[in-house]
């Protein structure tokens, strides 16, 4: 898949970060990766780039952020009709059932459990697209 497309990513790690980073670039995935840290973050850069007209194509979103948690984000962002059919994937350390349940309940298109690897990502980004 060599298609380039608009990327969220809402990491407080910054290895995580990082390594998924790495991962799109290699494969030639991100024109454009707007990095956010935490959940306040996020949603300032959604309503940016909600005024400039360019919506991300996909989110790719930690539960575990030091101000509102992912879940809490998650619910906002399939409430807003401006971002609701933007895709979401969870990336998170959380394999708990609680939280992959919920996450699929609001929405997310996919969860995958950290440590991803490169070869996961990509499949689970080639079936949304």
């Amino acid at each position: 898949m060599k298609r380039e497309i608009k990327i969220m990513l809402v990491e407080d790690s910054i290895e995580d970060a990082t390594f998924t980073e790495h991962v799109l670039k290699f494969n030639k995935l991100q024109k454009d990766l707007v990095l956010a840290a935490n959940g306040q973050d996020a949603l300032q850069a959604l309503e940016k780039c909600d005024m400039e007209g360019s919506h991300p194509n996909l989110i790719l979103l930690d539960i575990n952020l030091p101000d509102i948690s992912g879940i809490d984000l998650l619910k906002q962002i399939k409430k807003d009709a401006r971002f609701s059919n933007i895709p979401v994937v969870i990336l998170t350390g959380s394999n708990e059932d609680e939280d992959i349940q919920k996450s699929y309940d609001l929405g997310a298109g996919s969860y995958l459990v950290k440590p991803i690897s490169n070869s996961a990502l990509m499949q689970v980004v080639e079936r949304l697209f």
